[in-house]
Formats: structure tokens, sequence, C-alpha cells
């Protein structure tokens, strides 16, 4: 892939607060044209990391670049082709919806600013709420509306931090449905979240930050296939039953939940392995209730990651 497929290309960035690293050495690229979701905890580093790419703050150290422009050399370059939509709200609440997408047109010294607001107003369905005071809004319809706003002068990089935030269910999906949207019309995406469905649905990429550091770096499905796929669950009738099954699976890693009767088994995800092992249970009388076998999600991979992180963190400090 040519650098200019890259819409935005980060080599080895750093921040430092009051002797904290907040980032250590994060790099990545986010190839055009692509949502990129940047995962993780609070604290981890996400809007610290959209700040510094959106010019709001400073690196310590590290290159940056978004399409082709320079972010710590050509800071006003990079204005013209990106917008921002942060956690909260950016409009103004005493004004109109209207008001507010025509004075952001005028600030980007559009011809017609009336158009662009009625055609985003269309857009984002809210052209019946057009004339009204914006502190009326719901949560979700000032979203769209910050969101229309980012998009009066056409910018072909958004970053949204944290989109959703506060949202309902319905308005949390709207808003879904509005990012892919504006993604086919092929605007590139940088997308921060802790909210792992989220990512999971939108992303063409995700990286999961921890503590400053990226951790791990994919599309869902590969982030997924780092956990073994051959997880079979078993219900057994009784107590006694699951004891005796999970002792015949010594050289398997397994969990268990007495109450519930309830066997985990990892395996290698062969269908010649499982029937060893229900072999091993018919040959010792070892009555199966019921079976499923288990699929991974994102959380079962984000979990585990972080976990193995800070396993190998303790360690290291012991």
């Amino acid at each position: 892939m040519s650098k200019l497929e890259i819409a935005i290309w980060v080599s080895n960035l750093k921040k430092c607060y009051q002797n904290k690293d907040v980032l250590k050495d994060v790099s990545f690229s986010v190839p055009a044209g692509t949502i990129y979701a940047l995962l993780g905890s609070n604290g981890a580093g996400k809007t610290t990391t959209i700040r510094i790419l959106t010019t709001q703050m400073k690196a310590d150290s590290g290159e940056m670049k978004i399409e082709g422009y320079n972010v710590s050399k050509q800071p006003q370059k990079v204005h013209e082709v990106i917008r921002l939509t942060g956690q909260f709200s950016a409009v103004d609440e005493v004004l109109t919806g209207k008001e507010n997408l025509i004075i952001m047109g005028r600030l980007c010294h559009l011809p017609n600013p009336e158009k662009r607001a009625d055609e985003l107003l269309d857009y984002f369905e809210l052209s019946v709420s057009a004339n009204q005071i914006v502190s009326t809004y719901s949560g979700g319809m000032k979203r769209k509306l910050d969101i229309a706003m980012s998009l009066v002068g056409n910018p072909k990089v958004i970053f949204l931090d944290e989109p959703t935030t506060g949202l309902d269910p319905q308005s949390r999906h709207s808003m879904w449905k509005i990012i892919k949207e504006l993604n086919r019309a092929g605007v590139t995406i940088f997308l921060t979240t802790q909210y792992l469905e989220e990512a999971e649905q939108l992303a063409d990429k995700i990286a999961i930050l921890d503590k400053g550091v990226i951790i791990a770096e994919g599309t869902p499905e590969e982030l997924k296939s780092y956990l073994p796929q051959g997880v079979i669950q078993f219900l057994f009738e009784d107590r006694e039953t699951l004891e005796k099954a999970k002792s015949l699976m010594g050289d398997y890693k397994t969990s268990s939940i007495p109450k519930e009767y309830k066997l985990t088994v990892v395996t290698d995800g062969k269908a010649d392995t499982l029937a060893q092992i229900f072999s091993r249970f018919y040959q010792n009388k070892v009555s199966i209730h019921t079976f499923s076998q288990l699929t991974p999600n994102l959380e079962d991979a984000f979990l585990t990651m972080i976990a193995e992180r800070e396993e190998e963190n303790q360690w290291r400090s012991s």
C-alpha cells in the first residue's frame, strides 16, 4: 500500500504528563476510506491520541501525518482535511439547529451555507427540528447535529471521540448507521470507544490500547482468533458426573461451574480431538446431558489480552 492510500500515519508517538507516561511509543496507520477503532478502558490514552492528531495538544516525540500533511509542521493543512466530534456536544444550545450549521458554513467560507445546512439537516433527519432551539433537542439529536457540523466542509477524515457515550440503545444504533453511511460515502473515520460491541460493529480494523501501549491490532475476526477456537461446554446431570468428567480431562485446559454442572474444555478445534473426548466419556460411562461449541467474541479477546499483559507486568516487577 502506497503512502497516498494512507489517511493517518503515526510513528513512535509519546506523551508524558507530570512524569507519567500516557502514550508510550504508539505506532499505527489507517488506510483511506476505512473505519479504524482505538479501543480501550478509561485512562488508556484514547482521547490524548485524538487531541494530538487534531493539533489540540503537542506530542513529546513521534511523527504523525494526516492525508500526507505533517501534524506538527503543517497544522493549518491538517485543519483543512479533518473534523472532530468529541464525547460532549460542541453545538451552541441557544441557537437553532439550522443557525448552528449556517455559522459553521460561514466559518468554512462556503458560497451558500444555507443550502448546505438544509442538505445536512435532511440527511440527519433533523429538518423538522431545524428551527428549534438546540437546548430542546434530545441527546441523540444533539449528537447528530454535532456530526452534521463536522461535515459542513466535506472533510476527508473525521475523528469521533466516544461518539455514543451517554446515548440510549436506540440512539446508539442510529449513530452506528450514520457512521457506516459516512464511511460508505468515502470518509475515513477514526473512532475511539470503550464499547466492545461498537468497535466490532463498525471497525474495519481495531487497535487495543492499554495504559498507553497498543497491545494488539487487527480486524475483529483476527483479534477473536487470538483465542482458542475449540471451546466446548458440557452440561451434566449432577455434580458427581461433572467431577468425573473433569478428572478425565486432565490433559486439557478446563473450567467448571459446579452449581450448574457445567464443564468448559479448551481444545485445538479439530474434529478428531472432539471425537476423542466423546469416546473417553463413553468408555468411562460419563453421560452428557447437552453440549455446545462456544464462539469467542471480541470481549473475550479484549479481557484475555489485558489480563495476560497485567500478569506479564507483575512477573517482570517481581
